[in-house]
């Protein structure tokens, strides 16, 4: 039996949106989830200039700017200039902010470990392949 294709992906967007939805509320970080993006991207890729945050996030600058000024007002960001060019703006991740995104994490990562306690082996098995497929599907769009 053939796989509708359209039907799958409707599915699937179904699917990883209301996780998406139920992981964000699990993490509680108090944190839109663009402000909690930009501040994973900059723990993961930072210090970064404002620019290239704004691109990696996918947004225009004076979004960046914004989310970034509530970050560094929550104490979670520092800005800094640039060694090279003091008129760019570089922003890196505070010890505070680190912990922040440590607690979410953690909190996500708990409620999914025991959502998957009540699966058995075989289900298990599944999940890690359609993960890695998932995880496949995003690599070849880059």
């Amino acid at each position: 039996m053939a796989v509708d294709r359209a039907q799958l992906a409707g599915r699937l967007r179904l699917t990883v949106t209301r996780l998406n939805r139920r992981l964000r509320q699990q993490g509680e970080s108090g944190l839109s989830p663009s402000a909690f993006s930009a501040l994973a991207t900059i723990a993961r890729r930072g210090p970064l200039p404002l620019g290239e945050l704004a691109t990696l996030e996918g947004v225009k600058p004076p979004s960046i700017t914004s989310t970034v000024a509530a970050l560094e007002a929550g104490g979670l960001v520092t800005r800094s200039a640039d060694a090279t060019d003091r008129r760019v703006s570089r922003v890196g991740v505070t010890p505070r902010g680190r912990l922040r995104l440590m607690r979410s994490r953690t909190r996500k990562t708990a409620y999914l470990a025991g959502r998957l306690a009540g699966l058995d082996e075989r289900q298990l098995q599944v999940l890690d392949e359609a993960g890695a497929i998932l995880e496949r599907l995003l690599e070849d769009e880059r």
